[in-house]
């Protein structure tokens, strides 16, 4: 598929609105040329760590997740790419001209754009685009500057319990996938959920997390008792 086409091509510009900063005919150029629109079912693995980086993604839909450690064992989620966001450890590997440093798994059904290195170092010539990116540095730095924080010093039930919040009242997920998201073993986390179930905070079904009630689930995470009697 040629992501130069125009849908294609209309629908980055809409997402990532600095590519409009970058002169039209060099755009063009290395969409056409130096560019790949791939489309993956979810749990396809894109990149993994410690391999040279094949390029520079932006997504079109869906999500990336980025994890530290194997992608059938354990590991721990950085960050996310959802569409209009960059992915800075593919980033620092196309700057720096290292190994990728983390592996990269779609969690859902996922289209993207995969820049060549080349293309990509020829839009980084752009004042704009350079600006961009490093924004984008600066904002994962501080979301893996909390993340550092709070796998050194909060403990794995309220690490858990911030997990579980922000996705809606019912959260499609096996207890394996939120082991691998916080780095630790199944067993462990589900002996926690079962505990927040006789808390009366969640309801446990199968492959299926239920909040009950999402106030003591943020109080917990937060690091406050939320019952006296607990």
């Amino acid at each position: 598929m040629d992501p130069s086409d125009t849908p294609t091509a209309e629908r980055l510009a809409a997402l990532y609105p600095l590519l409009g900063a970058i002169e039209p005919a060099l755009r063009a150029d290395v969409l056409h040329h130096e560019a790949q629109r791939a489309s993956v079912p979810a749990g396809t693995v894109l990149f993994e760590q410690g391999t040279p980086c094949r390029g520079f993604p932006m997504v079109l839909s869906g999500s990336v997740k980025v994890a530290r450690g194997s992608p059938g064992g354990r590991s721990i989620e950085l960050y996310r790419v959802t569409p209009g966001e960059l992915c800075v450890v593919s980033t620092s590997c196309l700057f720096g001209h290292v190994p990728i440093a983390a592996h990269g798994q779609a969690t859902e059904d996922t289209e993207l754009v995969l820049l060549t290195p080349s293309g990509f170092e020829r839009w980084s010539a752009n004042a704009e685009f350079r600006r961009f990116v490093f924004g984008i540095f600066a904002d994962r730095l501080a979301d893996l500057m909390a993340l550092t924080e709070a796998v050194a010093f909060q403990r794995l039930d309220q690490r858990l319990a911030h997990a579980l919040l922000g996705h809606g009242r019912e959260l499609r997920l096996t207890h394996q996938a939120l082991a691998d998201e916080l780095g630790t073993v199944r067993e462990i986390v589900t002996r926690l959920l079962k505990r927040f179930e006789r808390d009366g905070w969640v309801r446990l079904g199968r492959e299926r997390i239920e909040i009950v009630d999402g106030h003591a689930l943020r109080v917990h995470a937060a690091g406050a008792p939320s019952d006296p009697g607990h």
